[in-house]
């Protein structure tokens, strides 16, 4: 268990959670509910007008093995990434790989639970990363993403989420 993770966390924190992995690497998860049904909250993730609204854009073929840019559009200076769809199962499974970062993979899988579609998200490090920084920005980034499926309000600016969230995830609020 690393400092990410404390022990009293009631299983639908939305805080991400970090275990060891028996390697040594580093497993970070998150896990978010809503009642909209999978197909919509797929669409959420995959549409590219939908997508646009919380992450950004993706350029090339959509279906497994493609490759493609994809440009996380909310950073403060956005860079078109080359990757991989390693994995497209709609509206159950979506994995993709960073080509120029070795071992950047991120799994997401939805499923109904108790009438709920459930994300869960999955990224594995190697070992000795500090995963801090990676699981704040991914919090932002599923709040948004919750904001965009749920009606919900979004985490507003990196700052304002950083305040509030940073000190869940050991960061001091920045002077």
């Amino acid at each position: 268990m690393t400092d990410l993770q404390r022990p009293a966390d009631p299983p639908t924190s939305r805080r991400g959670v970090v275990t060891e992995l028996p390697d040594g690497r580093l497993r970070l998860e998150f896990r978010r509910s809503w009642s909209d049904g999978p197909d919509d909250v797929w669409a959420a993730l995959t549409e590219p007008d939908r997508l646009a609204r919380w992450f950004g854009t993706y350029e090339g073929e959509r279906a497994p093995g493609a490759r493609g840019t994809l440009t996380m559009t909310h950073e403060d200076q956005p860079v078109g990434e080359a990757v991989r769809i390693a994995e497209c199962d709609p509206p159950r499974k979506l994995v993709v790989e960073w080509a120029e970062q070795q071992d950047w993979r991120v799994e997401l899988a939805l499923a109904v639970e108790s009438g709920r579609t459930t994300l869960h998200f999955v990224q594995v490090f190697a070992a000795g990363t500090d995963v801090t920084d990676f699981a704040l920005g991914w919090h932002w980034y599923l709040d948004k993403f919750d904001a965009a499926v749920g009606g919900r309000s979004g985490p507003g600016d990196w700052d304002t989420f950083l305040a509030e969230t940073g000190p869940d995830y050991g960061r001091a609020p920045q002077a």
